[in-house]
C-alpha cells in the first residue's frame, strides 16, 4: 500500500459531523493482512458470540454446525466433507458469526415496537438494525401506520389472503426467495406460486449466479458445477478468479491448501489482492493457529475491472503457441473431437487479436500471461473457480463460457481433478432452484407438476429481480412476499427500488430479525417471524430435519439444536401452507394440511416431481446426504442440443472506454458481513477498521484527482442521464489497477443503475459501474434521498 503522513492512523477529519450516513469518524487504516483465519479467527469467533449474549448457547451450537447429525451452516454453500469432519468444529470465522446473530438471547417483542416507530428505527445504521434481537410475534403495519403491532398468526394470513385474491391477475403479485430457505418450504412455495397462476418467482440467484446457469446450461447441460470436494483436493491447477475466498466461502481455504499439499498450483485473478490467497492459517489445526501458516497463490494477476475477457483470449492464444511447439501434449485433440463441436471456428478468430494488445486491456505483462499460460500447458487436472467479480460483469456469461473454452481445450471436465467451480454464497441457494423456485421453469417441469397436481400450470415466464423492481416501480406488481433476505438492500439502484416498494399494496416479509428491508414499506406491510437454521423445528414434540442442497450438488439433512426464542413461531413450510389454505380455501388441487403436518410428505411428492430425488426420505437421512446425477461430471455428457457434446463459443473483448475524471467501481464486502448482514464495523484483510463508507483507489489516481488519502468524497453515476448519489465516502490508497476503485455494498448500491445489467441473464452488474468521484460538499444532502 502507498504510504503518506495518514495512512497507517488514518482518521476521518470531522468526527462530530452530523450526517445521515452514519460516518463514524473513527477510521483506522493499516497495512493490509497477507494471512488468514488462524487464532485470531477463533478469538473473533468468540467475541460476537459474547456481543450476542449467547456464549453458552451459541458455543454449544457451533460444535453441531456442518457434522452429520447437525444443521447446515446458515451462511455460505461450501460443501462440507463427505468423509471426516472436524471435531474441533467444521464452520469458518463467518459461519461462527453467523451462527452467532441467530442464536443470539436478544429478543424483539411487541412491547419493542410499540415503543420504536419505523421512522425512529430508520435512523439506525444496518449494523445497530441486525444486532436489536430475534422476532418474537407476527407484526403488521397498517395504512398510514407508524408502528409495527402484534397480530394474530390467523389474522395475518387472512389480510394477505384479502390482498392477493383481490388483485385483478396473479402477475400482479411477486414472490421472491432467500437462499436460506429449506428444500422442502422451497417446493412448497413454487407449488402455491403456480396454483396461484404466475411465475413471478424473483429469487437470490438473480442477483448472484444467474450468469453462471445461463452460461452453462446451453453449453454443458447443466448450470451448476461440475467437481467434487475431493477434486479440488486432486487438482494441478485450481484458478480463482473474480472471487475472493477467504471472506466469502472461508472453508474453501481447507480445500486449496490440501491441493497444495498434493502438489497442486492456485492462481489466483482478481482486482484486489485478497489475504486468504496469500496465506492461511487452518484454524483446524493447532499448528495452523500457532505457526506461519501456509502461502496458497502461486501467481497472482491484477486484472483490470472487465479486463478478464482479454486475459482469457491472451491464455487462449498462448496454449495454441504451446501446442504449436509440442503437438499434441498441449490441447486433448480427442476429447475436442469426441466431446465438443466448433472447435475449428473457435480457433480461427484469434487472428484478428494481438497478445500485446490484450496485455493493455487486461493489465497484465505479457511475460505474466506467457508464464501462467505454460502453467496450464501440460496440465490437464485443471478447475476454475469463478465468484461474483465474474457473474456482475456485463459480460459475466460471455467470460463464464470464454473459461469453459479453456477447459475444452485442455479436456478438463468431467475427469478428477478438473471442471468448473462456480463458488455459490448463500447456503441453499442452489437448492432453491433445484426445487423449481425459477421464474422461467422449463415444459418439461410444469409438464410433471400437471400430472402429479392435477391443474394447469402457468406456462409464461415471470418476472426476475430486476423486472421485479421494475413492475413494482409501474405499479404492475401490488403485492411482495418475501421468503427471507432483505430484497433492499440487495437490489441495484436503492432510490428507484425503495420508491418501486413504497408503492406496493402490501408488502410481506419472512424473517429471523429486523433489518432495513422492513423499513421501507408498502402501504401495508406484514412481518412473519420463523425459525433460523439452528433452532429446534418441532412438530408433534419431535425434531424435524429439514434439507439443503450444497454448491457441490450434495442434498443432506439438517437439524436444529437450540431451544426457540419464542413459543409463537412457525416453520417457513407451515407459513406457506397456512397462506395456501387462506387463499385457496376448498378450492385448491393440493392437499396443503398434508404438507403443513409433514416434512416427510413433501419429501415424497419432491421424489415424484424432480428427477434425482427417488426415495428421498430414505436417502436424505443416510450419513451425508446424497449427490444429485450430474451428465456433465459424471459421464462427460453434456448439451443435448449439440448431442451432447459441449460447444465452443466465439465472445468479443470488450472496449473499457472511461473519461478523464471518470472511474469503474466494482462492490464487494467486508470481512464483517454476510451477504446484506452487517457483523462489525472492521475489513481486517484489508486493514480498514471501524469504518464502512471508504473508497479504495490507486494511488496515481488519487493524486491526479487533486485528492490525497483520508479525503472526503462523494461519489456519482450518471447513467442514463440520471444523476445518482454516494455522499460522504473516505480516500483510502489501495493496490488496485488505475482507473479502477472498489467500495462497499450495501452502501454504493444507489450507485448501480437498475439498466446496468449482465446480458443474457439480466443480473445487476454491480462489479462494472461508471463513477466520479468529487471532494465531499457538505450540502450535497440537498440533492438527495435519505
Amino acid at each position: 500500500m502507498a504510504k503518506d503522513n495518514n495512512t497507517e492512523n488514518l482518521e476521518s477529519k470531522d468526527p462530530k459531523d452530523e450526517n445521515p450516513y452514519n460516518l463514524t469518524g473513527k477510521l483506522k487504516v493499516s497495512d493490509p493482512e497477507k494471512k488468514a483465519a488462524g487464532f485470531t479467527a477463533v478469538k473473533v469467533s468468540l467475541e460476537n458470540l459474547i456481543d450476542e449474549k449467547t456464549l453458552l448457547r451459541g458455543g454449544k451450537a457451533l460444535f453441531s454446525m456442518n457434522q452429520f447429525t447437525g444443521f447446515d451452516c446458515p451462511s455460505c454453500a461450501w460443501p462440507d466433507p463427505d468423509d471426516e469432519r472436524s471435531s474441533l468444529g467444521e464452520y469458518c470465522e463467518n459461519g461462527a458469526k453467523a451462527l452467532a446473530a441467530e442464536a443470539t438471547s436478544k429478543k424483539l417483542d411487541p412491547e419493542f415496537f410499540q415503543e420504536n416507530s419505523v421512522y425512529e428505527l430508520s435512523k439506525l445504521d444496518d449494523l445497530k438494525i441486525g444486532k436489536l434481537g430475534r422476532l418474537t410475534h407476527p407484526l403488521y403495519l397498517p395504512p398510514g401506520g407508524t408502528h409495527y403491532q402484534a397480530i394474530e398468526w390467523q389474522d395475518a394470513f387472512n389480510k394477505i389472503a384479502n390482498h392477493l385474491n383481490e388483485l385483478d391477475s396473479p402477475d400482479q403479485a411477486a414472490f421472491y426467495t432467500s437462499g436460506r430457505t429449506s428444500n422442502e418450504a422451497s417446493f412448497v412455495y413454487q407449488l402455491f406460486c403456480k396454483e396461484f397462476g404466475t411465475n413471478n418467482m424473483p429469487d437470490c440467484s438473480n442477483m448472484c449466479h444467474e450468469t453462471s446457469g445461463t452460461a452453462l446450461s446451453p453449453t454443458i447441460g447443466i448450470g451448476k458445477g461440475t467437481v467434487k470436494l475431493e477434486d479440488l483436493y486432486e487438482a494441478e491447477i485450481i484458478i480463482s478468479i473474480g472471487h475472493n475466498p477467504g471472506t466469502n466461502a472461508p472453508r474453501m481455504l481447507s480445500a486449496l491448501e490440501k491441493c497444495k499439499s498434493n502438489g497442486g498450483k492456485i492462481i489466483s485473478i482478481n482486482p484486489l489482492p485478497e489475504a486468504g490467497l496469500f496465506g492461511f492459517k487452518n484454524p483446524q489445526e493447532i499448528k495452523g493457529m500457532l505457526g506461519g501458516g501456509v502461502k496458497l497463490t502461486d501467481v497472482y494477476l491484477p486484472v483490470k475491472i472487465n479486463g478478464d475477457m482479454a486475459l482469457l483470449k491472451a491464455l487462449e492464444i498462448l496454449l495454441f503457441e504451446f501446442e504449436k511447439q509440442s503437438p499434441g501434449k498441449v490441447l486433448d485433440k480427442s476429447f475436442i473431437q469426441e466431446k465438443t463441436v466448433g472447435f475449428e471456428e473457435f480457433s480461427k478468430q484469434f487472428s484478428k487479436y494481438k497478445l500485446e494488445d490484450l496485455s493493455v486491456e487486461c493489465g497484465i505483462s505479457v511475460q505474466q500471461l506467457r508464464e501462467v499460460a505454460e502453467m496450464l500447458a501440460f496440465k490437464n487436472r485443471i478447475i476454475i473457480c469463478w465468484g461474483m467479480g465474474i457473474t456482475q460483469q456485463p459480460n459475466g456469461v460471455d467470460m463464464v463460457k470464454e473459461m469453459l473454452n479453456i477447459l475444452l481445450m485442455k479436456g478438463s471436465i468431467g475427469k478428477k481433478g478438473a471442471g468448473v467451480c462456480p463458488v455459490r454464497g448463500h447456503s441453499n441457494v442452489q437448492g432453491n432452484r433445484t426445487m423449481l423456485v425459477n421464474h422461467k421453469p422449463t415444459d418439461e417441469q410444469l409438464d410433471t407438476l400437471e400430472e402429479v397436481y392435477g391443474f394447469k400450470m402457468p406456462r409464461s415466464h415471470g418476472y426476475d429481480v430486476v423486472h421485479t423492481i421494475k413492475a413494482m416501480h409501474e405499479e404492475k406488481v401490488k403485492v411482495l412476499f418475501c421468503m427471507g433476505g432483505n430484497l433492499l438492500s440487495a437490489a441495484p439502484d436503492t432510490n428507484f427500488t425503495s420508491n418501486a416498494i413504497k408503492k406496493l399494496n402490501l408488502l410481506v416479509t419472512v424473517s429471523t430479525k429486523l433489518n432495513r428491508g422492513h423499513l421501507v414499506h408498502g402501504k401495508e406491510a406484514i412481518i412473519l417471524p420463523t425459525y433460523s437454521r439452528s433452532d429446534m423445528d418441532i412438530m408433534d414434540d419431535e425434531v424435524q430435519i429439514i434439507s439443503t442442497e450444497n454448491s457441490m450438488g450434495v442434498v443432506q439433512a439438517s437439524k436444529g439444536v437450540l431451544k426457540p426464542v419464542s413459543n409463537n413461531l412457525i416453520n417457513e413450510m407451515q407459513i406457506v401452507c397456512r397462506m395456501a389454505l387462506a387463499t385457496f380455501g376448498e378450492k385448491s388441487k393440493v392437499n396443503w394440511k398434508r404438507f403443513h403436518d409433514s416434512y416427510d410428505a413433501v419429501r415424497d411428492d419432491i421424489a415424484k416431481c424432480i428427477p434425482g430425488f427417488e426415495n428421498y426420505n430414505e436417502r436424505v437421512r443416510v450419513k451425508g446426504g446424497f449427490y444429485l446425477p450430474n451428465g456433465a461430471r459424471d459421464k462427460q455428457q453434456f448439451s443435448s442440443s449439440y448431442n451432447y457434446k459441449a460447444p465452443f463459443t466465439i465472445s468479443d473483448v470488450p472496449e473499457n472506454r472511461l473519461e478523464d475524471d471518470e472511474y469503474l467501481m466494482g462492490t464487494t464486502r467486508t470481512h464483517d458481513q454476510f451477504n446484506t448482514t452487517i457483523y462489525g464495523m472492521n475489513d481486517r484483510y484489508r486493514g480498514v477498521h471501524n469504518e464502512r463508507r471508504v473508497i479504495f483507489m490507486n494511488e496515481d489516481d488519487i493524486q491526479k484527482a487533486g485528492l490525497k488519502n483520508g479525503d472526503k468524497v462523494d461519489l456519482f453515476n450518471y447513467d442514463n442521464n440520471v444523476e445518482r448519489i454516494a455522499p460522504l465516502f473516505i480516500v483510502v490508497s489501495y493496490n488496485i489497477p488505475k482507473k479502477n476503485t472498489m467500495t462497499y455494498f450495501p452502501e454504493t448500491n444507489v450507485l448501480v443503475p437498475i439498466d446496468n445489467i449482465v446480458r443474457g441473464s439480466n443480473m445487476p452488474a454491480s462489479k462494472y459501474v461508471k463513477i466520479k468521484i468529487k471532494k465531499h460538499d457538505p450540502k450535497i444532502y440537498d440533492r438527495i434521498e435519505v
